[in-house]
């Protein structure tokens, strides 16, 4: 078995981090293959970050299906080329905000979110919508800390604790969800510090492909995901009218 871990951004050593905390709940004989897009924003802290992020992820996505992945796992908090990339890919794609929400509805009553920058609050708070039921998200709280300073600021840890914690209080919720990938690796230290359940997307997404591609169950073609029609493309994106990625 084989899944694919996008990075939609381009920073690599993100892509780093990224790959470990998968491999680290990957079962035997899956093999988890951490990718870096060649074109895209070197972080995703917009909608305009965000849209310019997703040619990049889809030629992942596509290169992934002519290499044999059996699945995928879209490693940034907003989701971003989801729906794009189940209509390009065989097996299963899942979001990391999509996996810990569902995850995070299994383990208490309510969640809230411990995110980056407040700009990308209201992106989490639609992806509630469409993921969690009504109510199950208490509330979006940011630490203000860009993501490429996840890697490297030492007060990163004591904040996002902190913060969890205040979230916990303030809300009335029961489990925490870390809303952004450079997270990762505080999971296991956050919950062990505030005593409750701490859900990453990273881990929670490629524990869920690995259990459909388990399933045997694939993307359905029959409507909405079906194949995208082929039509020519100019420009920058002309390759993609072939469902090809860009040399």
């Amino acid at each position: 078995m084989r899944i694919r871990v996008i990075n939609p951004n381009t920073t690599a050593s993100m892509t780093t981090l990224i790959e470990a905390s998968a491999r680290a709940v990957a079962g035997p004989g899956v093999v988890v293959e951490a990718v870096t897009p060649a074109m895209g924003p070197a972080s995703i802290e917009s909608h305009y970050d965000e849209a310019l992020a997703v040619p990049g992820l889809l030629a992942e996505v596509i290169a992934g299906e002519r290499s044999g992945a059996d699945g995928y796992v879209i490693a940034c908090f907003g989701d971003p080329g989801l729906d794009a990339a189940r209509e390009v890919a065989a097996g299963p794609v899942v979001g990391i905000a999509e996996a810990a929400m569902h995850a995070a509805t299994l383990a208490g009553r309510g969640f809230s979110v411990v995110t980056t920058l407040g700009r990308t609050a209201g992106r989490a708070r639609d992806l509630a919508g469409r993921y969690a039921p009504a109510g199950a998200c208490k509330g979006v709280h940011a630490c203000e800390i860009p993501v490429l300073e996840l890697e490297s600021d030492p007060t990163v840890l004591p904040r996002v604790t902190a913060l969890a914690r205040h979230a916990l209080e303030s809300d009335g919720s029961d489990v925490i969800v870390l809303g952004c990938a450079g997270m990762a690796a505080f999971c296991a230290e956050v919950s062990q510090r505030i005593g409750v359940p701490v859900i990453d997307g990273v881990t929670a997404a490629t524990l869920l492909v690995q259990s459909l591609i388990t399933l045997g169950v694939r993307t359905s073609k029959h409507d909405e995901y079906a194949p995208p029609p082929a039509k020519p493309y100019t420009g920058a994106l002309t390759a993609f009218g072939a469902a090809t990625p860009p040399d």
